[in-house]
Protein backbone atom coordinates (compact mmCIF):
# COMPACT_ATOMS: atom_id res chain seq x y z
CA UNK A 1 0.00 0.00 0.00
CA UNK A 2 1.38 3.45 -0.97
CA UNK A 3 2.42 5.67 1.92
CA UNK A 4 0.52 8.99 2.19
CA UNK A 5 2.28 12.07 0.82
CA UNK A 6 2.14 13.66 4.28
CA UNK A 7 1.70 12.03 7.67
CA UNK A 8 1.69 13.68 11.09
CA UNK A 9 1.16 11.50 14.14
CA UNK A 10 0.63 12.97 17.61
CA UNK A 11 2.76 16.03 16.84
CA UNK A 12 3.33 18.44 19.73
CA UNK A 13 5.34 21.65 19.69
CA UNK A 14 5.88 24.31 22.34
CA UNK A 15 7.51 27.67 21.61
CA UNK A 16 8.55 30.23 24.23
CA UNK A 17 6.78 28.16 26.84
CA UNK A 18 3.46 28.20 24.98
CA UNK A 19 1.91 25.15 23.28
CA UNK A 20 1.52 25.88 19.56
CA UNK A 21 0.63 22.42 18.23
CA UNK A 22 -1.16 19.85 20.36
CA UNK A 23 -1.56 16.20 19.35
CA UNK A 24 -1.82 17.02 15.64
CA UNK A 25 -2.69 14.07 13.40
CA UNK A 26 -3.01 14.22 9.62
CA UNK A 27 -2.76 11.84 6.66
CA UNK A 28 -2.78 13.46 3.22
CA UNK A 29 -2.81 11.30 0.12
CA UNK A 30 -0.75 11.97 -3.00
CA UNK A 31 -2.52 14.41 -5.34
CA UNK A 32 -4.86 15.75 -2.65
CA UNK A 33 -5.54 19.47 -2.17
CA UNK A 34 -5.97 20.55 1.45
CA UNK A 35 -7.02 23.96 2.73
CA UNK A 36 -5.79 24.83 6.21
CA UNK A 37 -8.04 27.31 8.05
CA UNK A 38 -7.83 28.91 11.45
CA UNK A 39 -7.49 32.26 13.27
CA UNK A 40 -4.23 34.18 13.59
CA UNK A 41 -1.86 32.55 16.03
CA UNK A 42 -3.48 29.15 15.61
CA UNK A 43 -0.27 27.45 14.42
CA UNK A 44 -0.85 27.28 10.66
CA UNK A 45 2.52 28.72 9.60
CA UNK A 46 4.24 26.73 12.33
CA UNK A 47 2.72 23.54 10.96
CA UNK A 48 4.05 24.31 7.47
CA UNK A 49 7.52 24.86 8.95
CA UNK A 50 7.31 21.49 10.66
CA UNK A 51 6.47 19.86 7.33
CA UNK A 52 9.49 21.63 5.79
CA UNK A 53 11.76 20.40 8.57
CA UNK A 54 12.53 23.96 9.69
CA UNK A 55 11.03 23.26 13.12
CA UNK A 56 11.42 19.98 14.99
CA UNK A 57 8.42 18.90 17.10
CA UNK A 58 8.85 18.15 20.78
CA UNK A 59 7.20 14.81 20.16
CA UNK A 60 5.39 12.91 17.44
CA UNK A 61 6.23 11.63 13.97
CA UNK A 62 6.35 13.50 10.65
CA UNK A 63 6.75 11.84 7.24
CA UNK A 64 6.87 13.80 3.99
CA UNK A 65 6.88 12.02 0.62
CA UNK A 66 7.90 8.80 2.30
CA UNK A 67 10.90 10.18 4.17
CA UNK A 68 11.92 12.76 6.78
CA UNK A 69 11.03 16.44 6.23
CA UNK A 70 14.72 17.37 5.85
CA UNK A 71 15.32 14.78 3.14
CA UNK A 72 12.10 15.66 1.32
CA UNK A 73 12.76 19.40 1.27
CA UNK A 74 14.14 19.43 -2.29
CA UNK A 75 10.79 18.11 -3.54
CA UNK A 76 8.61 20.52 -1.56
CA UNK A 77 7.85 23.99 -2.91
CA UNK A 78 7.07 26.69 -0.34
CA UNK A 79 5.50 30.13 -0.75
CA UNK A 80 5.75 32.09 2.53
CA UNK A 81 3.22 34.67 3.59
CA UNK A 82 5.83 37.37 4.28
CA UNK A 83 9.25 37.84 2.70
CA UNK A 84 11.77 40.36 4.00
CA UNK A 85 14.61 41.47 1.74
CA UNK A 86 16.67 44.53 0.83
CA UNK A 87 14.68 46.30 -1.93
CA UNK A 88 17.95 47.77 -3.25
CA UNK A 89 19.57 44.38 -3.75
CA UNK A 90 20.38 44.18 -7.50
CA UNK A 91 18.53 41.03 -8.55
CA UNK A 92 16.01 40.57 -11.35
CA UNK A 93 12.74 38.67 -11.23
CA UNK A 94 14.07 35.93 -13.53
CA UNK A 95 17.04 35.36 -11.21
CA UNK A 96 14.70 34.97 -8.23
CA UNK A 97 12.61 32.38 -10.06
CA UNK A 98 15.79 30.54 -11.14
CA UNK A 99 16.53 30.02 -7.43
CA UNK A 100 13.84 27.37 -7.63
CA UNK A 101 16.22 25.37 -9.83
CA UNK A 102 19.09 25.33 -7.31
CA UNK A 103 18.04 21.95 -5.90
CA UNK A 104 18.43 20.44 -9.37
CA UNK A 105 21.73 22.13 -10.28
CA UNK A 106 23.43 22.82 -6.96
CA UNK A 107 24.46 26.26 -5.66
CA UNK A 108 27.74 26.44 -7.61
CA UNK A 109 26.53 25.04 -10.93
CA UNK A 110 25.75 27.20 -13.95
CA UNK A 111 22.09 27.30 -14.95
CA UNK A 112 21.31 25.64 -18.27
CA UNK A 113 19.00 26.75 -21.05
CA UNK A 114 16.37 24.28 -19.83
CA UNK A 115 16.41 25.93 -16.39
CA UNK A 116 15.73 29.31 -17.98
CA UNK A 117 12.90 27.75 -20.01
CA UNK A 118 11.36 26.26 -16.86
CA UNK A 119 11.62 29.61 -15.03
CA UNK A 120 10.01 31.48 -17.93
CA UNK A 121 7.22 28.90 -18.09
CA UNK A 122 6.59 29.30 -14.34
CA UNK A 123 6.33 33.08 -14.76
CA UNK A 124 3.90 32.60 -17.64
CA UNK A 125 1.70 30.38 -15.47
CA UNK A 126 1.30 33.18 -12.93
CA UNK A 127 0.78 35.80 -15.66
CA UNK A 128 4.07 37.57 -14.95
CA UNK A 129 6.10 37.14 -18.14
CA UNK A 130 6.33 40.93 -18.45
CA UNK A 131 8.26 41.13 -15.15
CA UNK A 132 11.22 39.00 -16.23
CA UNK A 133 13.84 41.78 -16.21
CA UNK A 134 12.22 43.91 -13.50
CA UNK A 135 14.32 44.50 -10.33
CA UNK A 136 12.75 42.58 -7.46
CA UNK A 137 12.69 45.74 -5.34
CA UNK A 138 10.45 47.50 -7.88
CA UNK A 139 7.57 45.06 -7.54
CA UNK A 140 4.24 45.65 -5.84
CA UNK A 141 3.11 43.25 -3.12
CA UNK A 142 0.89 41.32 -5.52
CA UNK A 143 3.61 41.10 -8.17
CA UNK A 144 6.12 39.82 -5.61
CA UNK A 145 3.66 37.17 -4.46
CA UNK A 146 3.24 35.90 -8.01
CA UNK A 147 7.02 35.76 -8.47
CA UNK A 148 7.41 33.72 -5.28
CA UNK A 149 4.77 31.27 -6.51
CA UNK A 150 6.67 31.02 -9.81
CA UNK A 151 9.90 30.30 -7.91
CA UNK A 152 8.19 27.43 -6.09
CA UNK A 153 6.75 26.06 -9.35
CA UNK A 154 10.20 26.17 -10.99
CA UNK A 155 11.29 23.43 -8.59
CA UNK A 156 8.84 21.03 -10.23
CA UNK A 157 7.87 20.00 -6.69
CA UNK A 158 5.95 16.91 -5.70
CA UNK A 159 4.32 18.87 -2.86
CA UNK A 160 3.45 22.56 -2.74
CA UNK A 161 2.88 24.52 0.50
CA UNK A 162 1.34 27.98 0.22
CA UNK A 163 0.89 30.32 3.18
CA UNK A 164 -1.87 32.85 2.29
CA UNK A 165 -0.70 32.97 -1.34
CA UNK A 166 -3.54 35.14 -2.63
CA UNK A 167 -3.68 37.74 0.13
CA UNK A 168 -1.97 40.50 -1.92
CA UNK A 169 -3.55 39.73 -5.28
CA UNK A 170 -6.44 41.45 -7.01
CA UNK A 171 -9.62 39.50 -7.73
CA UNK A 172 -8.80 38.69 -11.38
CA UNK A 173 -5.29 37.39 -10.68
CA UNK A 174 -6.52 35.59 -7.56
CA UNK A 175 -9.15 33.72 -9.58
CA UNK A 176 -6.62 32.72 -12.25
CA UNK A 177 -4.25 31.43 -9.57
CA UNK A 178 -7.01 29.38 -7.95
CA UNK A 179 -7.60 27.86 -11.38
CA UNK A 180 -3.86 27.22 -11.71
CA UNK A 181 -3.74 25.54 -8.30
CA UNK A 182 -6.60 23.32 -9.42
CA UNK A 183 -4.50 22.22 -12.40
CA UNK A 184 -1.41 21.68 -10.25
CA UNK A 185 -3.37 19.42 -7.94
CA UNK A 186 -3.44 16.88 -10.77
CA UNK A 187 0.36 16.71 -10.63
CA UNK A 188 1.24 17.19 -6.96
CA UNK A 189 -0.05 17.39 -3.40
CA UNK A 190 -1.06 20.94 -2.40
CA UNK A 191 -1.56 22.49 1.05
CA UNK A 192 -2.99 26.02 1.12
CA UNK A 193 -3.30 28.24 4.18
CA UNK A 194 -6.17 30.61 3.45
CA UNK A 195 -8.74 32.86 5.11
CA UNK A 196 -10.90 32.94 1.98
CA UNK A 197 -13.47 30.38 3.06
CA UNK A 198 -15.72 31.04 0.07
CA UNK A 199 -12.92 30.25 -2.39
CA UNK A 200 -11.86 27.25 -0.33
CA UNK A 201 -15.34 25.76 -0.54
CA UNK A 202 -15.18 25.98 -4.34
CA UNK A 203 -11.62 24.93 -5.12
CA UNK A 204 -10.26 22.37 -2.66
CA UNK A 205 -11.07 18.75 -1.94
CA UNK A 206 -10.68 18.68 1.84
CA UNK A 207 -10.35 21.11 4.74
CA UNK A 208 -8.52 21.09 8.06
CA UNK A 209 -9.23 23.64 10.78
CA UNK A 210 -6.29 24.33 13.10
CA UNK A 211 -6.30 26.02 16.47
CA UNK A 212 -3.39 24.26 18.18
CA UNK A 213 -5.37 21.05 17.62
CA UNK A 214 -6.25 19.93 14.10
CA UNK A 215 -9.81 19.15 13.05
CA UNK A 216 -9.71 17.28 9.74
CA UNK A 217 -12.72 17.20 7.41
CA UNK A 218 -12.42 15.12 4.22
CA UNK A 219 -14.92 17.36 2.45
CA UNK A 220 -14.88 20.95 1.24
CA UNK A 221 -18.37 21.60 2.61
CA UNK A 222 -17.99 23.44 5.92
CA UNK A 223 -20.62 23.62 8.61
CA UNK A 224 -20.99 26.06 11.48
CA UNK A 225 -20.05 23.31 13.96
CA UNK A 226 -16.83 22.57 12.07
CA UNK A 227 -15.71 26.19 12.11
CA UNK A 228 -16.77 26.84 15.69
CA UNK A 229 -14.52 23.96 16.77
CA UNK A 230 -11.51 25.77 15.31
CA UNK A 231 -12.35 29.46 15.70
CA UNK A 232 -13.81 29.14 19.17
CA UNK A 233 -16.76 31.46 18.46
CA UNK A 234 -20.12 31.34 16.78
CA UNK A 235 -20.04 31.49 12.98
CA UNK A 236 -22.38 31.79 10.04
CA UNK A 237 -23.17 28.56 8.21
CA UNK A 238 -21.11 27.88 5.08
CA UNK A 239 -23.01 26.80 2.01
CA UNK A 240 -21.09 25.14 -0.82
CA UNK A 241 -20.26 27.61 -3.62
CA UNK A 242 -21.56 30.56 -1.57
CA UNK A 243 -18.85 32.69 0.06
CA UNK A 244 -19.83 33.35 3.65
CA UNK A 245 -17.28 33.70 6.41
CA UNK A 246 -17.10 33.30 10.18
CA UNK A 247 -18.25 36.16 12.27
CA UNK A 248 -15.18 37.88 13.68
CA UNK A 249 -15.90 39.62 16.96
CA UNK A 250 -12.21 39.65 17.90
CA UNK A 251 -10.10 41.83 15.55
CA UNK A 252 -6.94 40.05 16.75
CA UNK A 253 -8.23 36.71 15.42
CA UNK A 254 -7.83 37.55 11.76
Amino acid sequence: MTEPALTLEHVNLTRRGRPVLEDVNLALETGETLALLGPNGSGKTTLLRVVLGLLIPDSGRVRVLGTTPARARGNVGYVPQHVHFDPDFPIRVLDVVLMGRLHARGPLRRMRSEDHAIALDALAKVESSDLTRRPIGALSGGQLQRVLIARALAMHPRMLLLDEPLASLDERIGKSLWDLLGELAREMTVVIVSHDIGAVSRHVRSVACLNRRLFMHPSRTLTADVLESAYGSSVHAIAHDHPHRPSDPDPEAR
